[in-house]
Formats: structure tokens, C-alpha cells, sequence
């Protein structure tokens, strides 16, 4: 299949997984119908308009790329029984994670003071859950792709995800390479939709940046932290003035001289 016709095919699954339909495309780009029809089957589509049906979607042309070569597969994880040990060990979490980082095995050992046999074991249970291969001197070969994901709703996101994400928030945010914002809106579901995306974009770049660096050694990385959360959030502040409002209603109204005022019913 030729690249354009590779574009194109994801430029039609990204059209079905949004719900839009040509007739949907047409009206977004000031054509008709059936001219969109033409430039999606015969693969006569230049470069230009290309970007426009990309802009339209909130489509960056990169992620159309990637999913054209196939590089956006289905998420990936690893098996109950891979999580469920790595929950059940922080060690053995923390010397797979820094392999997944592109970490050396000696310097795993140097910067962290493991004791040789001590590493050696640690490696062997990865290696007994197929998570990295143990070559001898105990080198090791990773078994799993590097950008899989943790499931939403396993052992390790249980254990670690919450832990760690109030540690990641009680630093001041204060050094030149930190940022911290927190914004409310109201959104519609169109763009809350667009703004998911967007966000889900930048956790794909975060990674792809930390594949491309791994060529660089240890000690010219640092260790970066990326939190994203998006959710519908009515802060509690926001509550105060209904409550205010609540209690003032419900308090007892009162006559001259102070006296509360008396009501009859019939």
C-alpha cells in the first residue's frame, strides 16, 4: 500500500472513531459532499488540504503519520500476574522501572549501593516473568515494549499511582523547570472531548521524547515527572456559597423587637 493510501486509511478510521461523516467533513471544509467522497477514495489528495481536513479534527499531521505506519497500536499492558509481582515488591518495581529508562545493570547497581547477588536475584525474578531476559554478567534484554501501559484498574495503579501523585504535589513547583497550573472552566462535551486528546497527545510525545533520549547515559538524564488529570470538578469553595445561601433561606426571620414572626395556616 502506497504511504498516501496508508493516510488516507487512517484518515478514515480517525473520521469513524469520532462519529463524523462525510457529509460532516464537507460542511467542516466548504466542499461538497461528494467531493470529499472523490478525495478520500481516488487518493488525489495534495499535501495542503491534507492539513486542513487535520486542522478541522484537531489532528496534528504527525499523529495522522504515525498512525499510517501502524506505530498507534492498540494500548499495550502486561499480564495480571506481571503487575500483581511488581505491586507485591517495590524493589523489584524500581530495578524494572529504571531498566525501562534504559538504565544499565552496574549502574543500577552503583547508584542505588545493591550488593551484586542481591541485583542478580532481582533479575532473575524479572527474567522468570518474562518481563527482561538475563544474559550473563548480568546483563539483561528488556521483554516488553517499552511504552506499554499500567491498567487503569490494576494492582500497581492500586498501589503506587495515588502514593505518588500526592508526593509529586507537595513539592513548591518553584524551580525553573517545574510548572504547576490549575485552571476551571466550563466545557461543553465537544470540548472536553478536544481537550482529552490533546492531553493524551502530550503523553504520547512525553514518551516518545524519553525513547529518543535513551541513547544519552544515565548521568545526562534526569528523572521527569508528567502528571495530567482532567475530570468534572466543582471545587468545594464553589459549594461555600451555596451553603451560605442555604443558611441565610433557612434562617428564622424576625419581627419588631427582635421577636421571631408567627405564621398562620387555615
Amino acid at each position: 500500500m502506497a504511504e498516501r493510501e496508508r493516510l488516507l486509511a487512517a484518515l478514515k478510521t480517525v473520521l469513524k472513531e469520532r462519529g463524523w461523516r462525510y457529509a460532516d467533513l464537507a460542511r467542516a471544509l466548504g466542499l461538497s459532499e461528494p467531493t470529499v467522497k472523490r478525495l478520500l477514495s481516488n487518493g488525489r489528495i495534495d499535501l495542503e488540504r491534507l492539513e486542513r481536513i487535520c486542522a478541522v479534527l484537531d489532528l496534528d499531521f504527525f499523529e495522522l503519520a504515525r498512525r499510517a505506519r501502524g506505530a498507534r497500536d492498540e494500548t499495550r499492558h502486561l499480564s495480571p500476574k506481571q503487575e500483581a509481582e511488581l505491586a507485591r515488591s517495590p524493589r523489584l518495581m524500581t530495578v524494572f522501572h529504571l531498566l525501562c529508562q534504559g538504565w544499565r545493570t552496574d549502574a543500577i547497581r552503583a547508584g542505588f549501593g545493591l550488593s551484586t547477588p542481591e541485583l542478580t536475584r532481582l533479575l532473575a525474578r524479572l527474567d522468570r516473568l518474562a518481563l527482561a531476559e538475563l544474559l550473563p554478567g548480568d546483563k539483561v534484554r528488556l521483554r516488553v515494549p517499552r511504552d506499554f501501559s499500567w491498567r487503569d484498574d490494576g494492582p500497581v495503579r492500586a498501589r503506587y499511582l495515588g502514593a505518588a501523585s500526592r508526593e509529586f504535589l507537595l513539592d513548591g513547583f518553584q524551580s525553573s523547570d517545574a510548572l504547576l497550573a490549575l485552571d476551571i472552566r466550563e466545557l461543553g462535551a465537544a470540548s472536553l472531548a478536544v481537550l482529552r486528546r490533546k492531553l493524551e497527545r502530550l503523553q504520547a510525545e512525553f514518551k516518545e521524547a524519553a525513547e529518543l533520549d535513551l541513547s544519552l547515559p544515565s548521568s545526562k538524564r534526569r528523572s521527569v515527572g508528567l502528571l495530567l488529570a482532567t475530570r468534572p470538578w466543582v471545587y468545594s469553595l464553589i459549594e461555600t456559597l451555596r451553603n451560605e445561601y442555604a443558611d441565610e433561606r433557612d434562617a428564622p426571620t424576625h419581627g419588631r423587637g427582635g421577636r421571631r414572626s408567627r405564621v398562620t395556616t387555615r
